[in-house]
């Protein structure tokens, strides 16, 4: 199954947090990176008193159900060194699923699609990079055009080029 992780970090190294993220991601058994978004610096959304992120979206293939692979993803956070904090506050990494094949889930644990993943730039322009046809299992629309809908204001995305 292709699932799609959004992965972010405001603390420390940012850029290094996200790619330790992404290599415990890719050797967790079970579980292939695949294709991985350029870095993006991104405005702080909900929460503005605190420093921007560093996001991107990697593309996996995984033989695990979505429970367990957000079990996986939050295993990955502690081990980091996340800690709870105030909502969409500051930390050192941010591990969400964003999408799982054509699966909707609303559950108490886990909602899939992610539930504000078509409002924010930070998610969908790295997004848009690795997979802009593919369609919201929710909305029916392409991830290209959920872009456009997004407006910009409040939520600048800069590419990091490296």
């Amino acid at each position: 199954m292709k699932a799609f992780i959004g992965v972010g970090s405001n603390i420390g190294e940012k850029i290094e947090n996200c790619m330790k993220a992404i290599s415990l991601l890719d050797s967790i058994e079970g579980c292939s990176v695949i294709k991985r978004s350029s870095f993006y610096k991104t405005e702080p959304v909900g929460y503005k008193d605190q420093d921007w992120f560093i996001n991107c979206v990697v593309m996996i293939e995984t033989e695990l159900s979505p429970y367990e692979l957000l079990e996986k993803l939050k295993e990955i956070e502690l081990s980091m060194g996340r800690e709870k904090g105030v909502r969409w506050g500051p930390r050192i990494i941010d591990l969400d699923i964003l999408l799982y094949e054509d699966t909707v889930i609303d559950s108490d644990e886990l909602t899939i699609p992610h539930l504000l993943m078509h409002k924010r730039r930070f998610v969908i322009v790295p997004l848009n990079e690795i997979a802009p046809d593919f369609i919201h299992p929710v909305l029916k629309k392409s991830i290209k055009e959920l872009l456009k809908r997004i407006p910009e204001d409040g939520q600048e995305v800069a590419l990091i080029k490296r």
